[in-house]
């Protein structure tokens, strides 16, 4: 391989770790955002398609999310079509100023519904990040997905702290690929409901701020 020819590594300070030319602003904020608590979430049960509300717990940590998204006073607010992700944002007290059909949750596909200990009764060793979801989607999939989310966040951090509110699988693909992983990395960053993480950079290149932040009313009945 000719070292002079080759393309700058993702996530150096010649090009952002999912692969949108140019630096990321300097003091960037990419907060995102898991829904609050549902019923399946609470059980494990994987959550794709299905439509669900909040639970009562969930509505509570939608609310404790409020006085830190006041004081970061988002420049701009995006949110995935479900219905769990849009009762978060507003209990949260955010103004939704686009929802992103990128932001839905992993389609699990056949597994839609089912815990992952159910799924390994018949698929030994089984996870969504390293095998196959039968019409479901590939991780390839979820990651182009990721890519398309943050290129359309990049476009928005110049004017200010930028909100997503999401889910778990794709909320963790969206950390991963940030810093330049593949998206099979977002096994290795647990993300509890209605936790808060913020992405960053520095000097540039972006970085993971803060992770699965506790905040402290939304504490109890959180699942992964």
């Amino acid at each position: 391989m000719n070292d002079a020819a080759a393309s700058p590594k993702a996530g150096s300070d010649q090009e952002p770790a999912f692969a949108v030319p140019g630096r990321i602003p300097e003091g960037a904020q990419l907060w995102l955002i898991r829904h609050g608590e549902t019923e399946w979430s609470k059980s494990g049960r994987h959550t794709g398609r299905t439509d669900l509300r909040l639970t009562p717990e969930g509505e509570v940590q939608a609310g404790a999310l409020r006085d830190l998204l006041a004081r970061v006073g988002p420049a701009y607010v995006i949110s995935s079509p479900r219905q769990r992700a849009l009762d978060t944002a507003r209990i949260a007290g955010l103004r939704v100023d686009a929802v992103d059909e990128d932001l839905a949750e992993w389609d699990y596909g056949d597994y839609e519904g089912r815990t992952t200990a159910q799924i390994r009764e018949s698929v030994p060793g089984w996870t969504v990040w390293t095998h196959p979801s039968p019409h479901g989607e590939t991780i390839d999939e979820v990651s182009s997905r990721a890519d398309h989310v943050l290129t359309r966040a990049l476009d928005r951090l110049g004017d200010g702290p930028v909100v997503l509110i999401s889910h778990g699988h794709i909320s963790r693909v969206i950390g991963a690929r940030w810093i330049g992983l593949p998206a099979s990395h977002g096994s290795h960053l647990a993300l509890d409901t209605a936790a808060p993480s913020l992405l960053g950079a520095q000097h540039g290149i972006p970085v993971i701020d803060r992770w699965n932040m506790l905040i402290p009313a939304a504490s109890e009945g959180n699942a992964r």
